[in-house]
């Protein structure tokens, strides 16, 4: 591994750890890029407050943070500028507006919950209703359709625990529409780690059959997590005999 462009830090309350501190990890496992991609602020209607995610105020420092980090360390390493937000369309266009006004090198598509969030499904609960999981497929390749994604971080998230055979059927369509976009998906680490619903084995059995491009992504949210020398022995053991098609650089 090269590069992770998978990076939170403290500013979305539920990581730890200075932002420097990620960038010193990085360099002492050899990494040549490292990509900061904490989760978006988002500009949702009414008083509706989203606890896991940057709050709009602060994302002036974060990118002043990583711009900063990016000159100090840029004969070490590359140091990117990204952020990690879901495609929520009826609040999408009026964030991006926000976003589109700073110097981001990519943005990962990470769909944390269906409908704009608030009241709404969100991925990690268990689902047996199909019609959940095809909700889920049809917002995600709507994102993927904005043009505004790079990478679909951990697009195995959804926690459906109906039918294998449901659960490929719709699931594939996510892996077959990346493929022709040319969007890569992501390997996550975190799940890997901490023995979460993903990586789901039957999905990436999918991008194994079709081909579709992967990217290993850390997901880090403390700095440690970076220097897991366990970590590419525990992904050889779990994917096992698939064949998949990885990239290492976005």
């Amino acid at each position: 591994m090269i590069s992770n462009y998978h990076t939170h830090t403290k500013r979305c309350r539920h990581a730890r750890g200075e932002d420097e501190e990620y960038v010193q990890a990085a360099l002492d496992r050899g990494l040549q890029i490292l990509g900061f991609a904490d989760h978006s602020p988002y500009i949702f209607p009414g008083d509706y407050y989203s606890d896991f995610r940057m709050p709009m105020e602060e994302l002036e420092d974060y990118v002043a943070s990583v711009l900063s980090l990016r000159e100090k360390y840029a004969d070490q390493i590359e140091v990117k500028l990204g952020l990690e937000l879901e495609y929520y369309p009826g609040c999408f266009e009026e964030t991006m507006q926000v976003l589109k006004g700073q110097p981001l090198d990519y943005l990962l598509l990470g769909q944390h919950a269906l409908g704009d969030e608030q009241g709404d499904y969100f991925t990690g609960w268990p689902t047996e209703d199909e019609a959940v999981l095809k909700r889920y497929v049809r917002q995600t390749l709507e994102g993927l359709h904005t043009g505004a994604f790079s990478c679909f971080a951990h697009p195995d998230l959804i926690k459906f625990v109906g039918a294998p055979e449901i659960y490929q059927k719709h699931m594939r369509e996510i892996v077959r529409e990346a493929k022709a976009l040319g969007i890569p998906l992501e390997f996550n680490l975190l799940g890997l780690q901490t023995h979460r619903n993903y990586p789901n084995r039957l999905f990436w059995e999918l991008v194994a059959e079709e081909g579709a491009k992967a990217i290993i992504g850390f997901d880090a949210h403390q700095p440690a997590v970076l220097r897991d020398e366990d970590l590419g022995e525990m992904i050889t053991d779990w994917l096992g005999d698939l064949q998949i098609n990885w990239i290492e650089k976005l």
